[in-house]
């Protein structure tokens, strides 16, 4: 008589939590869903990028870059290619930006919107349709990039945006309409939709919890037994 009071009170306690965690459970299996419904290199944009030819550099190149002598930022790399004929060094630091030099020294400055639309058009599937470009400083970049870099919006006809650093002279990111829809989602599945990076707050532990609890009342309430009637014909 008193397991079958307790599991009587587990089915209401069942049934309160089923109505209090039942949205967040199908929330969180729909967003899953729309998640895994195309891999993650296409979601990135990794299938519009183009093969990058990278040319040798001439034997005769001598490189001379000299840093101020005011700087004091620690440097992470130094490289030297040929970009678009013309060799430049790209030398970055450890707090993450970086600056280009010509073969003689000479600092380059910040990339032109003529030569971002040259490195889409050349780099992406689709870069010579383009609907705009704009400029974007570090402290201002769009919400569905959310890098601290100063970066070109170049948007494309087809809903893409790619970004092209103006110290790097790179594609940094390529945001198609379906990553901005996976970007939403995320957000819905971890519930965090203003930054959309925090997967550890009270409010997603709290519901998550409450969802393993009521799982395994659920579980428990499978090991009950019902008498069944048996009507005996007339």
């Amino acid at each position: 008589m008193a397991q079958q009071r307790m599991m009587q009170r587990y089915a209401k306690w069942h049934i309160w939590l089923g109505w209090l965690v039942g949205f967040p459970i199908l929330m969180w299996t729909v967003t899953g869903l729309i998640m895994v419904i195309k891999p993650i290199e296409e979601v990135r944009g990794n299938h519009l990028r183009l093969p990058v030819q990278e040319e040798a550099l001439p034997k005769d190149t001598n490189i001379s870059v000299s840093l101020p002598s005011e700087s004091t930022a620690p440097v992470r790399s130094v490289a030297t290619q040929v970009e678009r004929g013309e060799t430049v060094t790209r030398i970055t630091y450890m707090d993450g930006t970086s600056e280009r030099f010509r073969a003689n020294g000479k600092k380059m400055s910040p990339l032109s919107e003529i030569e971002a639309r040259m490195i889409v058009e050349s780099g992406i599937v689709g870069g010579d349709k383009v609907v705009s470009a704009t400029r974007f400083d570090a402290e201002n970049v769009p919400f569905d990039f959310r890098r601290p870099m100063p970066v070109w919006q170049v948007a494309l006809a087809d809903g893409t945006h790619v970004y092209v650093g103006t110290e790097t002279g790179r594609i940094e990111a390529v945001r198609t309409e379906w990553w901005r829809t996976f970007d939403f989602v995320w957000g819905l599945h971890i519930m965090d939709l203003q930054t959309r990076e925090d997967t550890s707050h009270p409010i997603l532990i709290l519901f998550a919890g409450l969802g393993v609890l009521g799982s395994l009342l659920g579980c428990i309430l499978m090991f009950r037994r019902r008498k069944g009637k048996v009507k005996v014909p007339a």
